[in-house]
């Protein structure tokens, strides 16, 4: 989730995908916004994408909505703001709602997600501690700074930070869960 669903979240939502199918999990990562439906991505989060390989043209807007929230595992906000805005329409989701940079900070913390172990149980632990203050304000501590209206090495430094959460989170949630254990030879 971003403001207008037009840079950083279409642009997280891509990445995030890619890294997922990379290491071939069977996900559906989706974004939205506080504002309105219907705006394509920004000119510059397009190509920004692109540069990249990844392709967010046909990108439309999403204005969340409490329906929306219901079926993810895991909700992340750009920023506190959006994590607030989430948390208000569905009280009841606030274990499962992070920033980015906060669950990749809070994960670090508590360690991947062991094998066996359900997303919902590890975003428990990770959520042990947590108070709803904590959501007040922005904070370059929890928020990715957006880039809309800004040059293009903004939205560049925005792709490369949103690619090195989202391999953490990746790494944190996935990658061990998935990985096949080697076998030595006997």
């Amino acid at each position: 989730m971003c403001t207008g669903n037009t840079c950083r979240s279409p642009m997280a939502e891509a990445i995030l995908q890619h890294r997922l199918d990379q290491i071939g999990v069977a996900s559906v990562v989706r974004s939205a916004g506080l504002l309105s439906d219907g705006h394509p991505a920004t000119d510059s989060a397009a190509d920004t994408m692109a540069a990249r390989g990844l392709d967010i043209s046909g990108h439309r807007s999403r204005r969340i909505t409490p329906e929306m929230l219901v079926g993810p595992d895991l909700i992340i906000g750009m920023a506190r703001e959006h994590v607030r805005e989430a948390v208000v329409l569905r009280p009841e989701l606030y274990v499962r709602t992070f920033t980015l940079k906060e669950i990749v900070r809070r994960g670090s913390d508590v360690g991947a997600r062991a094998p066996g172990q359900s997303i919902d149980a590890w975003l428990r632990v990770t959520h042990e501690g947590r108070k709803p203050t904590q959501l007040m304000g922005a904070s370059p501590l929890d928020d990715v700074a957006d880039p809309v209206g800004r040059p293009a090495p903004v939205y560049d430094a925005t792709a490369r930070e949103l690619d090195e959460l989202a391999e953490q989170l990746v790494d944190l949630l996935w990658l061990q869960v998935t990985s096949t254990p080697s076998t030595a030879p006997s």
